[in-house]
């Protein structure tokens, strides 16, 4: 099957990343559909995954960013039936690698792939960096 990877943010299709985050993202399950069309809305790049035969979304990630040296990946995932294609690394290649910032200072939360992140140049952190923890979700 051949795939589309695309960073036009008019692409993006909203109901399909919302199905797939509100009911298989354990980092942020959290959310309501209005806080995730805002982080879309003001995200500083996405990138999508399609399917080239039908245009189906089944790919997504969003980047936030100062633009200038540092960025923020989010809501990176690929849909359970497509996993295995190697679609992850084309999804990273595009967003870090192939676009504006790829000399800039990454940063991730994730508790799986780190394998897939390390190829990408991902490492735990060092001295340098600390984490301020997010405050229990309030529903």
């Amino acid at each position: 099957m051949d795939y589309d990877i695309d960073d036009d943010p008019a692409r993006i299709q909203r109901d399909v990343v919302w199905e797939w985050l509100s009911a298989n993202a354990y980092w942020g399950r959290w959310r309501g559909r209005d806080e995730i069309e805002a982080q879309i809305a003001g995200a500083w790049r996405v990138v999508g995954v399609y399917r080239a035969d039908t245009g189906a979304q089944i790919g997504f990630a969003r980047a936030v960013s100062d633009g200038i040296g540092f960025a923020y990946l989010a809501d990176v995932y690929i849909a359970e039936p497509h996993q295995g294609a190697g679609l992850g690394r084309r999804l990273l290649a595009r967003m870090i690698d192939e676009g504006p910032g790829h000399d800039f200072r990454w940063t991730l939360f994730t508790r799986d792939a780190h394998t897939l992140y390390a190829e990408f140049g991902f490492e735990e952190p060092d001295q340098t960096a600390m984490v301020r923890r997010a405050a229990p979700a309030k529903r």
